[in-house]
């Protein structure tokens, strides 16, 4: 565990911007001392080099913790888009540097297509906006925005755990049958889970879910991390829970 001042030393991060993205919600340390002080392991430290190389593409925060805190986050995918996006970037700077060569060598090329930054803008733009045009239009969306602009560090802490706490009880259970009584008690609690901390989540967005989880191979990979066939274990429990 490190410090926030080692961070701070680590990273290039100032103590003060690192104790803001914890009152934000979007670095939360891994411990809280009881005399109060941050502690930042490898889960943390992992999370502020994303947010380090989203902000080097000019992500805003409130962009960067929308990504970062969706569920289908995949981190494998984010490396690679981010890459493709400082690909661009340095095309860009690669043709800059050209165009002052040419200037310092009496060479007036009158180019400003160096400056374009339509490629990495839409791009950028493309990345940001992709949750909201999977569900931006829906009140479930909408409502889980609203609840969720007001969580502190702490709640999303506690929420996680929640979710986590769960998501083992059902690994655990994989043996049995989706729609077995012990099963479907833990699919009734991870429903009151979304109901209470996102948006009141229905049978049918319940049986949405778990079609989203295999469909979207973003969810079934990181789902399937926690144990082999997890993804397609929900679907099935979740849709047995929506009766169909």
């Amino acid at each position: 565990m490190k410090s926030v001042r080692e961070v701070s030393q680590l990273a290039g991060v100032s103590v003060r911007t690192l104790h803001y993205y914890d009152e934000i919600g979007l670095l939360p340390p891994d411990e809280v001392t009881p005399a109060g002080y941050r502690l930042y392991g490898k889960r943390a430290l992992s999370r502020l080099q994303q947010i380090l190389f989203f902000r080097e593409l000019r992500f805003p925060l409130r962009e960067i913790k929308a990504i970062l805190n969706d569920p289908s986050f995949d981190e494998d995918e984010a490396l690679r888009r981010q890459r493709k996006l400082l690909l661009a970037q340095r095309r860009r700077l690669d043709g800059l540097i050209r165009l002052l060569d040419q200037r310092s060598k009496g060479v007036n090329k009158m180019s400003f297509q160096e400056f374009d930054l339509t490629e990495i803008e839409r791009a950028r733009a493309e990345y940001a906006d992709e949750a909201r045009r999977k569900w931006g239009a829906t009140d479930a969306y909408r409502e889980s925005e609203r609840r969720t602009g007001g969580y502190t560090a702490e709640d999303w802490q506690r929420i996680q755990a929640e979710a986590d706490e769960i998501w083992d009880a059902l690994a655990d259970e994989m043996g049995n049958p989706p729609d077995s009584p012990r099963v479907q008690a833990l699919v009734r609690r991870f429903q009151a889970h979304v109901t209470e901390h996102y948006y009141p989540c229905t049978d049918e967005i319940l049986a949405g879910l778990g079609e989203m989880y295999l469909a979207d191979e973003r969810f079934q990979k990181n789902l399937d991390r926690r144990a082999p066939g997890f993804a397609a274990f929900l679907s099935g429990a979740f849709r047995a829970a929506a009766g169909l």
